[in-house]
């Protein structure tokens, strides 16, 4: 800076490659007020920098994350380039001024500069909906420029965000030549998209073309076994990530895949191994262990976790009262969430509120849970009062129950599962007319009920079964044995529950829907296909029913097994005839 300052007092001036090194020197040692006396002295006493220098100026102000002096410096410039506009279209997008990014694009094509590979991403990282972005693309298809690997990735990372999967697939299948850049992108958008079964497919694909994974490529495989519950798919990839010096985003999602497999002994080992964590990798453990059953562990986990000088977030929070809600620690649930926003800083959301209405309605404090709701800041919604519903079920307060049932109803009129709840409250109290008139309105509102269906995953394959599948090629043997698994489990006591059939039918027509669940299905064949002692793992896309928890139950400890099963809501561990959930989910 001295011979900067001896240069403006004799009035010299050196070339732009001289000043764009001096640049470089102020960015690197975050410099802001020596770059500003940069910009003054090659402005100075009517010297006029070429356009590469004020390019790098602007740069330098974006990078400081002044954009209100490098726009004033872009507005000033006689002649802009792409580069120019290209720099302060992806500093505007980056700083989520998406209208003003875009506004830069009009301008930039009205003043007869042509975007490049360079200035598209950013443009695309500026889309403000699907309507934008197929504009944007027809441009950059009119531009030549929709062969390029970067834009390309763009656009199926674009396309992914705003939910157009086809057309994400479509882009990368025109693609006559593809690297690791795009097949990470297009398998990530699938894998974020909880389209694990595509994702999966793509990563096959990917390693059939010769293209090795790298810590990207793992983290969304890891991400796709996650969502499908596919635990040895996932040991797996597991493999592959042994080969690498993961990063801390790749440990977090190998932690989250077994917490979310239901193998929490995999899961602590890899926590333990952590050299690094931040608050994600102590939150998925909090969480993990709170939703497969382990609350005082979670706990324990998040005293641990403060002490280590970690700050919880709103996640993390979240897990801890799920622990205090399935361990039934009201008063500790109560103080952490009264204190949260204090000792944490956290404030508390319609998701921490549903967590107090559930451990409330577990205790059996059901009018203290409705005091909650009422004086909610954050609007109910569908999920608080089904959170009530389930609680008033359990305590048998029908008359709660069935007011709860309407205000889901009211927010979410097409919950099948509400509208049967709601019918059965009203037969089991004697209510017909009332009955007969949800089972009408379910009727005119065309609102049916999504069918169950469970997957198991046997020798890398994924086998699937839905209400009274017929379509497996065991199903005459598996039916076979449920039957004779009903029947000697009726000798232990096991009676269906039909409290969760809708009463059109009566005696044993309710209960031969109950013997064809898909998860009983699963389960039977899980006991059929895999080897003695290994764990039964179901992955289920509703929320069990009482019918099959029991039987599950019952099964686990007749052929002495483990079964897993992993729906919606959380995770049930079934050992011995118990379940880690005490039998309230």
């Amino acid at each position: 800076m001295k011979a900067l300052i001896f240069m403006q007092k004799h009035q010299i001036w050196a070339d732009s490659v001289t000043y764009s090194e001096l640049i470089k020197c102020c960015l690197a040692r975050g410099a802001v007020q020596e770059g500003k006396l940069v910009h003054k002295h090659v402005f100075s006493a009517g010297y006029q920098p070429k356009t590469f220098l004020i390019n790098t100026l602007i740069n330098m102000y974006v990078k400081f994350n002044l954009l209100d002096e490098a726009r004033a410096l872009f507005d000033q410039m006689p002649e802009r380039n792409v580069v120019s506009w290209t720099t302060m279209i992806s500093a505007f997008s980056n700083a989520g001024m998406k209208h003003e990014a875009l506004k830069l694009l009009i301008f930039m094509l009205r003043n007869g500069v042509c975007p490049n590979m360079f200035t598209y991403p950013s443009v695309l990282q500026a889309c403000s909906g699907l309507p934008s972005l197929k504009q944007i693309h027809c441009s950059i298809t009119k531009a030549g420029l929709d062969s390029d690997v970067f834009v390309r990735s763009a656009l199926i990372d674009n396309y992914s965000k705003w939910g157009e999967l086809p057309n994400a697939l479509t882009i990368f299948n025109e693609m006559e030549t593809r690297d690791l850049i795009v097949w990470n992108s297009v398998i990530g958008a699938f894998a974020q998209n909880s389209d694990g079964d595509e994702a999966l497919n793509l990563f096959k694909r990917m390693k059939r073309c010769g293209f090795l994974a790298d810590q990207a490529t793992l983290t969304s495989v890891l991400r796709a076994c996650t969502g499908l519950a596919l635990l040895e798919l996932g040991r797996q990839v597991h493999v592959h990530v042994l080969k690498y010096n993961r990063d801390l985003i790749l440990s977090n999602a190998l932690l989250d895949m077994y917490c979310k497999c239901g193998s929490m002994e995999d899961a602590r080992f890899e926590f333990t191994r952590m050299m690094h964590k931040d608050v994600i990798s102590w939150s998925t453990m909090i969480i993990g262990l709170a939703q497969n059953g382990f609350s005082h562990e979670a706990i324990e986990m998040f005293q641990v976790m403060t002490s280590s000088g970690t700050k919880p977030n709103y996640i993390t929070i979240l897990g801890v009262l799920f622990a205090c809600s399935h361990a039934g620690l009201v008063d500790k649930g109560r103080s952490y969430f009264q204190s949260m926003e204090k000792d944490f800083g956290v404030k508390p959301g319609r998701e921490h509120y549903g967590c107090m209405v559930d451990l409330l309605g577990r205790a059996g404090k059901l009018n203290e849970a409705v005091e909650l709701i009422r004086n909610m800041e954050p609007e109910p919604d569908a999920v608080t009062w089904r959170t009530l519903l389930g609680a008033c079920r359990i305590h048998c307060k029908m008359d709660l129950a069935a007011y709860a049932a309407k205000r889901v109803l009211d927010l979410d009129p097409d919950d099948a599962g509400t509208y049967i709840l709601l019918s059965n409250i009203y037969v089991n109290t004697s209510r017909w007319e009332h009955a007969e008139q949800v089972r009408k309105v379910m009727k005119d509102n065309n609102v049916r009920k999504e069918p169950g269906c469970s997957w198991i995953e046997v020798d890398k394959q994924i086998h699937a079964f839905v209400l009274r599948d017929s379509s497996h090629p065991n199903i005459d043997e598996i039916t076979r044995k449920l039957i004779q698994y009903v029947q000697r489990l009726r000798e232990v006591g096991y009676v269906p529950d039909t409290s969760f059939v809708l009463h059109d039918v009566e005696g044993e027509q309710m209960e031969d829907p109950l013997l064809y669940h898909s998860e009983k299905l699963a389960i039977v064949y899980g006991l059929l296909a895999l080897t003695k002692g290994k764990t039964v793992r179901i992955r289920k896309n509703l929320r069990i029913c009482g019918d099959c928890h029991l039987f599950a139950k019952l099964l686990a400890q007749m052929e002495d097994r483990n079964i897993v099963i992993r729906d919606p809501i959380r995770y049930h561990h079934f050992q011995g005839g118990v379940c880690s959930c005490g039998d309230y989910w």
